[in-house]
């Protein structure tokens, strides 16, 4: 069946005058199967439905010779069986630079209040493939966070690829928070995926208070479908490259990876694909580092994108399938520790699990030798903890060991830093000036 009329999909684009329409012949709660596309749809592709209630949007994970399956954007589909469906293609984002300051969902339709959004001439597919290794530019250029435990043990640089690794509630989005503000970077675009509702307001009028006109939010909340969690990071990486081929140095921020690797789960076991480690389907772990793959620098002329990916790791487990996979694509990984948030040092990064890929890059000779013998004292310290605890250490015995009790403490009093504090302009000079003090009380 033909049908020769112009509407608007979903996602406010143009649909073409002729177009070749289906039926649906079967609808489940997590997707619906589609008759007479088959020959005409690959997957990715969007496919709308003259509901009840108006068009419903859903994208194709599975083709089969009788019947596509399409996964529903919607929490929940309202068409039943005998429905017209039509393909309308993959989805498209148009960013503009009018886009800073605005907060907009998974289709890159606005949904803070602020009027209409003004897009930009050309369409972008969200989900597209990184550049070619060989295009892209080499990644130089330290850029400051103003975190001192950042800057100090794990330096970030223009382009690279960063992931925080933390269980529930152990400061994760805090910090994130704090690093947006860095200012160092064009635009900051962010994705909240999965992110409770009331946090979404929090971050942009308290974190980002006075950096919205550089921000792009992308929000998909937790109550939202697997299809929109899963499709937010995408818009967030697609807008994130229109600002770096522009030039500008973009700052991705994540939040988090983990909810986008439950979405991706629910959409592969709807298109029936095994379970394979701890239910995640092996689709998964392809289709992460491709969307990871995306961020870094451009071609030579162009900006960076940054990217800060924040990875909620299941029971406080580091290693499990998601959290190792994740580790293995980027170029470092910032640890925060639940048992240091307990005894109250913020942010509760683990200086000794976490690392930074690139800090040759960021760190002078001086500060390299620093940093080492630092971590090598602090490794003392926590080794000889429990010895210490059961009276077992005299002082005079190890002098290294004595070294490390009068500095360590004072390492972790400078790395303290709360959200509201004063941003750490140098901050290798005040720790120094930290330990001198320390010394020189000591003598």
């Amino acid at each position: 069946m033909r049908e020769a009329s112009r509407k608007k999909d979903l996602s406010g684009l143009d649909q073409p005058l002729v177009r070749v329409s289906g039926h649906v012949v079967d609808v489940s709660p997590q997707s619906f199967r589609v008759a007479g596309l088959s020959p005409y749809v690959r997957l990715g592709d969007c496919i709308v439905c003259e509901g009840p209630h108006g068009p419903e949007l859903g994208e194709v994970v599975r083709v089969e010779e009788a019947a596509a399956t399409v996964k529903p954007f919607a929490v929940r589909f309202h068409s039943g069986v005998r429905t017209l469906a039509y393909r309308t293609g993959p989805v498209t984002v148009a960013p503009s630079p009018a886009w800073k300051g605005r907060t907009i969902d998974a289709f890159g339709r606005p949904c803070d209040d602020l009027g209409p959004l003004e897009n930009g001439d050309a369409e972008f597919v969200t989900d597209s493939l990184p550049d070619a290794a060989m295009r892209r530019a080499r990644i130089r250029q330290p850029v400051p966070t103003q975190v001192r435990a950042i800057d100090i043990f794990t330096p970030l640089i223009r382009g690279q690829r960063m992931g925080i690794f933390a269980g529930s509630g152990v400061g994760k989005s805090t910090l994130m928070g704090m690093l947006a503000r860095a200012p160092g970077f064009d635009t900051v675009v962010v994705a909240l995926v999965g992110e409770r509702g009331r946090e979404v307001r929090e971050f942009l009028e308290e974190t980002m208070r006075g950096e919205l006109s550089r921000v792009v939010t992308v929000v998909a909340t937790g109550d939202e479908s697997a299809m929109m969690r899963r499709l937010a990071p995408k818009t967030a990486m697609t807008v994130a490259e229109y600002f770096r081929d522009r030039g500008e140095h973009v700052l991705l921020i994540v939040d988090s990876v983990t909810r986008l690797a439950h979405a991706a789960r629910d959409v592969a076991l709807a298109a029936g694909e095994p379970p394979v480690a701890r239910g995640y389907p092996p689709s998964v772990f392809s289709e992460l580092p491709r969307l990871l793959e995306r961020a870094g620098p451009g071609a030579e002329g162009s900006g960076t994108i940054t990217g800060l990916f924040a990875v909620l790791v299941d029971g406080d487990d580091h290693n499990e399938p998601v959290a190792d996979a994740i580790r293995g694509t980027l170029d470092g990984h910032i640890v925060l520790d639940r048992a240091i948030a307990e005894e109250g040092r913020f942010p509760a990064i683990d200086l000794l699990k976490s690392i930074s890929r690139m800090a040759d890059l960021a760190w002078k000779p001086e500060e390299r030798e620093l940093v080492s013998r630092l971590k090598a004292m602090i490794a003392r310290f926590e080794d000889t903890r429990d010895l210490r605890l059961l009276g077992g250490y005299q002082r005079g015995a190890d002098p290294t060991l004595d070294q490390a009790v009068d500095l360590v403490p004072h390492v972790y009093g400078c790395m303290m830093q709360h959200p509201g504090d004063v941003p750490a302009q140098s901050p290798f000079d005040e720790l120094s000036h930290r330990l001198k003090t320390s010394l020189t009380g000591n003598a």
